[in-house]
């Protein structure tokens, strides 16, 4: 697929498969460094876990297990403690019975096609195993890494203080259910979690970036300012002013664009998205001076293009946005605080910002 391996767990994505998925990665990888390993709430993360690790030690890999996290703290920790490479398993947006493995490599970006392919021929080259076969073991759980990432979304707001701004987080019982609300807390914003509990059987189920009503209803019965839905690994956001109206990917690359723009601070005037972009924003984009190249869909295609055209922001409507602050790895926690951020520093509600971005074409 566009990000990794996805499908429905023990059907499409089995334990068999994620052994020789994880056999296969320690095949391509050079580097002694461990391996670090995440996952999102899902029931089958574990049991994914577990396969992925034998896979992995059965070619003498050690294994370094963060335990639940949103998929950008595994790039980060990744290039801070130079570990080989890293897997994140989840299946961001998708129901429960899904899954996925999303692998980095050890600059902590995702696998190019090539890299791919190579794991590809290992896997069809490994014929049918024994999974009670003697493995040694080589793991370690070291959750306090999760501290030093955590840190570092509030570093990365340069003193920002959120005082007197009331927001509604919809956590979606995924990864954000564990940073979100402590971060934006620390950040002096007054907090309004829903599905706050890590809870791999709702992950997603009605709620999150992808099922909007539960964050509108928060927002409208409560009187907040904004408010921020994720997904299942919080690689994403999608948010809302305090009239209820979306702020998806395509508004959020306008304005932070715009203001980065008007900071002179925005490459070449250039956003990178995709061919999912709509039409009304890039019109109004190009009718600011600014330039827009398209991408297949896809965050790493965004990645290349950014890379290529020397370009610092891109992204797709879906609420993934790719920005130089973190070395372009999608977060959604770190994209709300920089919503947030313009709307303390312009002393402007959202609903009046988002009020002068473009107006978008049927779709």
């Amino acid at each position: 697929g566009t990000d990794g391996i996805r499908g429905e767990y023990n059907k499409d994505l089995t334990y068999n498969l994620a052994f020789k998925i994880g056999r296969s990665l320690g095949k391509i990888i050079i580097k002694e460094e461990p391996i670090l390993i995440g996952r999102d709430t899902r029931v089958s993360g574990s049991i994914l876990l577990e396969a992925l690790t034998k896979g992995l030690n059965s070619v003498k890999k050690e294994v370094v297990d963060i335990g639940i996290c949103p998929t950008p703290a595994i790039p980060f920790l990744i290039r801070k403690f130079s570990f080989s490479c890293g897997v994140m398993i989840s299946a961001s947006h998708n129901p429960p019975e899904y899954n996925g493995i999303k692998i980095f490599n050890s600059s902590g970006n995702k696998l190019q096609k090539a890299e791919e392919i190579e794991i590809e021929k290992h896997l069809k080259k490994i014929s049918d195993i024994d999974l009670n076969q003697k493995i040694v073991s080589s793991y370690s759980m070291q959750p306090e890494l999760l501290e030093i990432y955590l840190n570092s979304l509030i570093s990365f707001s340069e003193d920002l203080n959120l005082k007197g701004i009331k927001l509604a987080l919809d956590t979606c019982h995924g990864s954000a259910a564990l940073f979100a609300e402590k971060t934006f807390k620390s950040l002096g914003a007054e907090v309004l979690v829903i599905n706050s509990e890590a809870d791999g059987l709702k992950i997603n189920v009605n709620c999150g970036s992808t099922c909007l009503h539960p964050l509108r209803k928060t927002i409208l019965d409560n009187n907040l300012d904004m408010g921020f839905s994720f997904d299942g690994d919080a690689d994403r956001v999608i948010g809302m002013d305090s009239g209820g109206n979306i702020l998806d990917g395509d508004h959020i690359l306008f304005l932070w664009g715009r203001e980065l723009m008007i900071e002179e601070k925005l490459n070449k005037n250039l956003l990178i998205t995709t061919d999912m972009a709509n039409l009304g924003f890039e019109n109004s984009w190009n009718n600011i001076g600014g330039i827009m190249k398209r991408t297949n869909v896809g965050d790493k295609f965004i990645f290349e293009e950014i890379l290529k055209q020397k370009g610092n922001l891109g992204g797709e409507q879906s609420g993934h946005i790719l920005s130089g602050i973190n070395n372009y790895s999608g977060d959604g926690i770190l994209t709300a605080i920089q919503i947030a951020k313009y709307c303390s520093n312009k002393n402007i509600d959202l609903k009046s910002w988002l009020e002068t971005s473009f107006s978008p074409f049927p779709q």
